[in-house]
């Protein structure tokens, strides 16, 4: 990467958060630039610190990983989230819906958590072996709800009237958003939907039966 991503660490166990830290130190494209001990202070510090990449853990007390992402992505869509977790359970789908891009455990090596962070921080989508089998299993037997569920149920609200053919000035009016926030939630749409251009957003939208 050309430039350094800045990252926030959330966990509720101190070692966890100065193992990750101390594995990070002396890489100069990644940078950790806070610490947060609950979804609730993530919030807060990533509306303050504004880093590339949060690195989130699930269970936590109070507000947990899962709605602690869907906070941030609704205030900062551009933000990346990479779920870090010791639960090799169905959360990964409680993750991806509330639009976390990654999600890998803790016992991963230090090679594959290093790649995982650099794979998000650049808008990919990431999961450890078992958790992906468990994402395909799943989608062979079942249809998604909606076609891309990667994105947030806001970014559905901005693809669909991409889709219509409604400019960012029209979308903010219609969702009641600031122009820059509405900018936000494209660029974010476009990182997971692998588009360059809202042209290819908008054949992608379409094909799938999106408005």
């Amino acid at each position: 990467m050309s430039t350094t991503v800045s990252i926030l660490l959330v966990d509720d166990h101190p070692l966890f958060r100065l193992g990750l830290r101390n594995l990070l130190e002396g890489l100069p494209d990644l940078a950790v630039v806070g610490e947060a001990a609950d979804g609730a202070e993530a919030v807060g510090l990533v509306e303050e610190l504004e880093p590339t990449l949060v690195i989130m853990d699930i269970a936590m007390r109070g507000l947990n990983g899962v709605e602690s992402t869907r906070q941030i992505l609704e205030r900062r869509p551009g933000t990346r989230v990479l779920i870090v977790t010791m639960f090799d359970d169905d959360s990964v789908f409680d993750a991806v819906k509330a639009g976390a891009l990654g999600y890998i455990l803790k016992g991963a090596d230090p090679d594959e958590i290093i790649r995982a962070i650099r794979s998000v921080a650049n808008g990919e989508a990431i999961f450890s072996p078992n958790t992906a089998r468990r994402l395909s299993a799943f989608f062979s037997r079942s249809k998604p709800a909606t076609p891309f569920p990667e994105l947030t149920e806001r970014e559905q609200q901005v693809l669909q009237r991409i889709a219509r053919g409604l400019t960012n000035a029209a979308i903010a009016d219609e969702l009641y958003l600031s122009d820059k926030t509405v900018r936000n939630h494209v660029s974010n749409i476009f990182s997971k939907l692998h588009v360059a251009s809202r042209a290819e957003a908008v054949v992608r939208a379409r094909d799938a039966g999106v408005g």
